[in-house]
């Protein structure tokens, strides 16, 4: 058995699940529109650029969920898959994760993206193992902090480096997809890295390393 590790936004989604859960909360008005906005656009460009500060951004993120109750929090997510996520999965990014299943591989998301945010996306792709940031819940509510290691960056290592060891996986053979230059660290420990419509900087690390490129759009 082979790994399969594929990132999530703007690899198997055509955008960006984080960004797009912002929006719908301005377009629902449970934040303050331009403010939430403005800091929603400026975290996003931080990441493009490879500055984002993981903590500070996601005590941004993580306050509506600690604003809110459960069963609402659940009703706007079952929304917002439906509405602006299901449309976001290309018919290429399914079948890529079909041709993995069918050949046997062991399938797994890994995201930075918050696990509340994107655990119905992994269900309606099929895929049964989610590796993302945690966020904190106490007594049936979240916290709005992060529980363990945000799955960012070398923290995604550290994320499937664990899971590995609890599954008694390895590495061996493993493919990785994504489109993000703040994913290299789990590229690099890919047996098969593959960059997804990748941004500049991936696009040119796989061209210099002769990484394989592809398109799912």
């Amino acid at each position: 058995m082979s790994l399969a590790l594929f990132d999530l936004d703007n690899t198997l989604l055509a955008g960006d699940s984080d960004y797009a859960w912002g929006e719908f909360l301005i377009a629902e008005g449970l934040v303050d529109g331009p403010l939430y906005r403005r800091e929603n656009d400026r975290y996003f460009a931080q990441y493009q650029a490879g500055t984002l500060d993981i903590m500070q951004f996601l005590a941004f993120a993580l306050r509506p969920l600690a604003e809110n109750d459960a069963a609402r929090l659940e009703s706007l997510r079952t929304r917002f898959v439906e509405t602006r996520i299901l449309p976001l999965i290309a018919p290429k990014a399914r079948a890529l994760v079909d041709k993995h299943r069918a050949g046997g591989d062991r399938l797994a998301i890994v995201t930075s993206t918050n696990s509340f945010v994107t655990a119905p996306i992994a269900r309606a792709l099929g895929i049964a193992d989610l590796l993302a940031t945690e966020p904190e819940m106490i007594d049936g509510r979240y916290t709005g902090r992060v529980a363990g290691v945000p799955c960012f960056r070398e923290g995604k290592v550290t994320r499937v480096d664990e899971w590995l060891a609890r599954e008694r996986l390895n590495w061996s053979g493993s493919w990785c997809y994504s489109d993000s230059h703040n994913d290299v660290p789990l590229l690099e420990r890919a047996t098969h890295p593959v960059a997804v419509d990748p941004d500049e900087r991936l696009r040119a690390i796989a061209r210099a390393r002769g990484w394989e490129i592809i398109s799912l759009r």
